[in-house]
């Protein structure tokens, strides 16, 4: 039976609206800031990042602008510069750590078997790159020079590089092994060998610091991937063994050896080789409590301490900050490494593996920084993460906590 022309009125009607919610709903999906599923999506994407750990971070390099700047804008005050160089140049640093970091984290962790080898490779050309175009800066050859006052130090990258290279292969390993059962002798002998390379070419530079940082990142992967405790015991027993070697045999440069003679005896030079160590002891003394307020140390403003922006920048908090605002810094690393541990926990394999070595990299030059501050350790020239002013610290350290949070996304996802 054929309907009449009033019957179908109303379905064009109704055709009508369902066309005008049609365009409603793919202009309400084109436009983000209107659109309420665009904000749900926005919304996931961001809790799937550890937000504890962003900010965290976030904050130390915030402390750490105002600490370069407190150290240095005297200094160059004085002598006829711009007081606003390094801050400059830091917040520069930051921002570009900070674009390495989230593109880092957008990575998908599942490509880490692929990009650690990649990192390997590419920090080891780095490191050989330092004999050929390199520059020796405070003793160490060390460094490459761009231009306009920008360095690259290859040996900050390769901590993340052998990190990466040895989560892969004993990431890999373990898929073919029952489970419980430790690393053969061969993996860990394959392990050492790819430490043993960028260890010896950075200590030919020779950089101290850093060698010790990888020997720790190392180690931290090693007891991660369940390599026997009779195995570490050996490792750390030739270790030592090594150590004494090196200072014996001439390995190490000369000023290294005055910096271990100054830490046991630091009255033996006080205007020497042990000059830096004392006035920082000095400056964190002032401090006291509460410190002597922001941009009125005594010993900053007069320029006491020398490298101060870099190793010892812990003392700029120490005297302006006192014992509060530098026990806070220490509390907000105590936060990455405990986010850092959780992320760790919680991945399974290559991530794990990945993120344990990333953890003890940090830790330990945290502590090695600090406690150089405070006479609890040899100075041996590390910056402390997120704080201290150099380019190469914050962007390597900037490609670390980005893989965190790509292993964190992940298993969110």
């Amino acid at each position: 039976m054929l309907c009449s022309p009033r019957r179908l009125r109303p379905r064009v009607a109704d055709d009508g609206r369902q066309r005008d919610v049609a365009v409603v709903l793919v202009t309400a999906l084109a436009t983000p800031t209107r659109s309420p599923l665009r904000r749900v999506a926005d919304t996931r994407r961001l809790r799937s990042y550890d937000l504890i750990l962003l900010c965290t971070v976030g904050l130390l390099c915030v402390v750490g602008a105002v600490l370069v700047w407190s150290a240095t804008r005297t200094r160059l005050a004085d002598s006829g510069g711009n007081p606003q160089t390094y801050l400059a140049k830091h917040l520069l640093n930051t921002a570009l750590g900070a674009v390495l970091l989230f593109c880092a984290a957008r990575v998908d962790s599942r490509l880490l078997r692929l990009i650690g080898p990649l990192l390997y490779v590419a920090s080891i050309l780095g490191l050989l790159a330092v004999f050929v175009i390199g520059s020796t800066i405070n003793g160490a050859h060390a460094w490459i020079v761009i231009g306009g006052g920008f360095e690259i130090q290859p040996a900050e990258f390769a901590k993340l590089g052998l990190i990466a290279a040895l989560a892969v292969l004993f990431g890999q390993r373990a898929d073919r092994r029952p489970p419980g059962q430790p690393p053969a002798t061969r993996e860990l002998a394959v392990a050492l060998g790819l430490a043993v390379v960028p260890l010896g070419l950075i200590m030919m530079q020779p950089d101290l610091g850093s060698a010790l940082v990888v020997s720790a990142a190392t180690f931290g992967v090693l007891i991660t991937a369940g390599v026997r405790a009779r195995w570490l015991a050996g490792l750390l027993f030739l270790g030592a063994l090594g150590a004494l070697v090196a200072i014996k045999s001439g390995v190490l440069a000369e000023y290294q050896l005055a910096r271990f003679a100054a830490f046991t005896n630091p009255a033996k030079d006080p205007q020497g080789v042990a000059y830096n160590i004392n006035q920082a002891h000095i400056a964190i003394a002032h401090g006291g409590i509460f410190g002597q307020g922001l941009f009125h140390g005594a010993q900053t403003r007069g320029a006491f301490v020398p490298e101060q922006q870099t190793d010892f920048v812990f003392s700029v908090a120490g005297e302006e900050l006192g014992f509060l605002g530098s026990g806070a810094i220490i509390a907000l690393f105590g936060v990455i490494l405990w986010r850092g541990l959780r992320i760790a926990l919680a991945a399974t394999g290559t991530a794990r593996l990945m993120a344990a070595g990333i953890v003890c990299w940090i830790g330990f030059q945290t502590f090695q920084n600090i406690g150089m501050n405070l006479g609890l350790t040899p100075v041996t020239g590390l910056p402390l993460p997120f704080v201290s002013y150099g380019g190469s610290s914050m962007f390597a350290q900037g490609l670390a906590i980005g893989l965190l949070q790509a292993i964190h996304r992940r298993r969110q996802q």
